[in-house]
């Protein structure tokens, strides 16, 4: 006989869209006297009333039968491999980070990084080369006074990082040494582009080789501080000139760049830092597949990083099939203060922690980790609208980006992979393996009223009830 258990049947309806949330301090990943289960269920309502909390009801298996559609987990079926979920670590997001309270900081750390019952495991980071848009200020490594060239890179300096992002990685990392971190830049150093400027213009021909030198040189200086960049793109959304910094970088240069400068030095300098390429919206797979048709470059390239602001999700897959040799890579997309709690975690979750992985992707990045309570650390012409995962003054609390990534990233380790799941009417899900054998399952609910269903694994079933908007992250051995 199954246990149906309805969770939060509440109306989506007059859901508000609060920034602060509740103080992080792990106190509610706590387990307290759980029941006994062949299935944990972890469940965000749209309501707010539960934010990502395990629920202390009984979900076991039997083989028994009934009338429910059924979410059948398939473990014999294999896609990718995950390497993990997390957010942006901008410069303002560090500098707010940093200037907390030790104790504070030290906690919420823990709360982000660990994988104990008290942390969520965020396992993938991105960060800028130079300043992004959300940094307290335009920066390039190599800057000079007077705007001459410095094709020897003397003047390369980490040190408007040495302040706040570096301290931090550093902290991160002791939590969680086997974090992977990816590293774009907004803009190349003024010097090397056509306008001289920190906004638009493109890089300059005669600078594509000290360029690639100068990526060479920042992934050493960033080992040589102890930490380790997994990957790089070439460019951050190389289509957009009119973000401050930006750059624009068209397929025919990212190509010529790579082929001819980065991927050769890369090479002779022993670097096993992964090169991705576009970083830009699902409206362009061709910018991805043009590059990867290119063999002298696709040699060097791993994959194809992709946002979400434009196109469909589903794209992914077609360049994928255009390359299914190349790896894909999900790694921008924001939340704006003045969204919908519901509108924004039914949409990313069923977008990016469901759809980008169904599709793929190999990772999901959310943008960005944290801001200020006005939204107001970014550069001029900057962002002024983006709502971290985290909303810090003298202390940290949550906001949706948070719950988006967490049922997600409290579960699925790096190294985990995607396997089988079918998707049931409003049901939208996607399943995974870890390393150990335990085996997680995401599923929201898009629909308008709650749906009762099975959930599926070995010839037997657990029965639940899902309301609408909501989304559990179900978890068994």
């Amino acid at each position: 006989m199954f246990l149906v258990l309805v969770f939060s049947l509440l109306s989506v309806t007059g859901c508000k869209s609060a920034i602060v949330e509740g103080s992080v301090t792990g106190d509610q990943m706590k387990e307290q006297n759980p029941a006994k289960t062949d299935i944990m269920l972890w469940l965000t309502n749209p309501t707010q009333s539960i934010l990502f909390q395990r629920q202390n009801f009984p979900i076991n298996f039997s083989g028994s039968t009934n009338n429910y559609p059924t979410i059948i987990v398939d473990s014999t079926e294999t896609h990718q491999t995950i390497d993990g979920f997390g957010f942006a670590l901008t410069g303002s997001s560090a500098l707010l980070i940093n200037n907390l309270h030790s104790e504070k900081k030290e906690a919420l750390l823990k709360n982000l990084f660990l994988t104990d019952s008290t942390g969520i495991g965020l396992s993938y980071l991105r960060i800028s080369i130079g300043a992004s848009d959300l940094s307290p200020e335009v920066f390039t490594y190599n800057e000079t006074t007077d705007g001459k060239r410095d094709d020897s890179l003397q003047y390369f300096s980490l040190a408007k990082d040495n302040a706040n992002l570096i301290p931090v990685l550093k902290e991160i990392i002791k939590l969680n040494p086997s974090i992977k971190i990816l590293a774009t830049p907004w803009t190349a150093p003024t010097w090397m582009k056509t306008n001289h400027s920190y906004s638009g213009g493109s890089l300059r021909p005669d600078c594509y080789d000290v360029y690639a030198r100068y990526f060479v040189k920042y992934i050493q200086s960033m080992q040589e501080a102890g930490i380790t960049i997994d990957a790089i793109t070439p460019q951050n959304e190389p289509l957009n000139a009119y973000n401050n910094p930006a750059m624009l970088m068209s397929a025919t240069e990212q190509a010529n760049f790579i082929k001819n400068y980065l991927g050769p030095q890369f090479l002779d300098n022993h670097l096993k830092t992964k090169i991705i390429i576009y970083d830009h919206n699902l409206d362009h797979p061709e910018y991805a597949i043009d590059i990867l048709n290119d063999p002298e470059a696709a040699k060097y390239i791993d994959g194809s990083a992709f946002h979400l602001y434009a196109g469909t999700i589903e794209t992914m897959s077609k360049v994928k099939s255009a390359h299914p040799e190349k790896n894909l890579y999900f790694t921008e997309q924001y939340t704006a203060g003045n969204g919908s709690f519901a509108e924004d975690f039914a949409w990313h979750v069923k977008n990016l922690i469901i759809g980008a992985t169904r599709n793929n992707s190999r990772n999901v990045i959310e943008w960005n980790l944290a801001s200020d309570p006005t939204l107001s650390m970014h550069t001029p012409g900057g962002c002024n609208s983006c709502l971290g995962a985290l909303t810090i003054s003298a202390d940290a609390y949550r906001n949706v980006s948070y719950y988006i990534i967490a049922h997600a990233s409290k579960f699925v380790r790096s190294g985990a992979v995607r396997i089988g799941s079918n998707i049931v009417g409003d049901l939208q899900n996607v399943a995974f393996k870890n390393p150990d054998g335990q085996k997680i399952l995401i599923v929201l609910n898009t629909g308008k009223s709650p749906v009762t269903f099975n959930i599926g694994f070995n010839n037997k079933t657990g029965l639940v009830t899902l309301a609408a908007g909501s989304a559990g992250t179900f978890v068994w051995k």
